[in-house]
């Protein structure tokens, strides 16, 4: 078995399973960097956290999702405010 397959790279239908399941890893993701901005008043992990909740719903693309979910999760750590 090819590893990216495990990944969903290899899927050709735009979307599937694994792409659901990266939507809502991202998603739980997104929840906690939601939570932590909100308590601290913190913009940029309350900003990228509704991004990271949101953005899966306009991406099918399971590369696309894995790559723009990648830099949303380390912008907080790159822009301290």
């Amino acid at each position: 078995m090819d590893p990216s397959s495990l990944l969903g790279f290899s899927s050709g239908d735009g979307g599937g399973s694994s792409s659901f399941l990266w939507s809502i890893g991202l998603g739980i993701v997104g929840m906690a960097y939601f939570s932590y901005g909100k308590k601290l008043s913190k913009p940029v992990p309350l900003g990228c956290g509704v991004a990271l909740m949101v953005f899966p719903y306009f991406v099918s693309s399971t590369p696309w999702m894995l790559g723009i979910g990648s830099v949303l999760s380390a912008v907080p750590f790159v822009v301290k405010n």
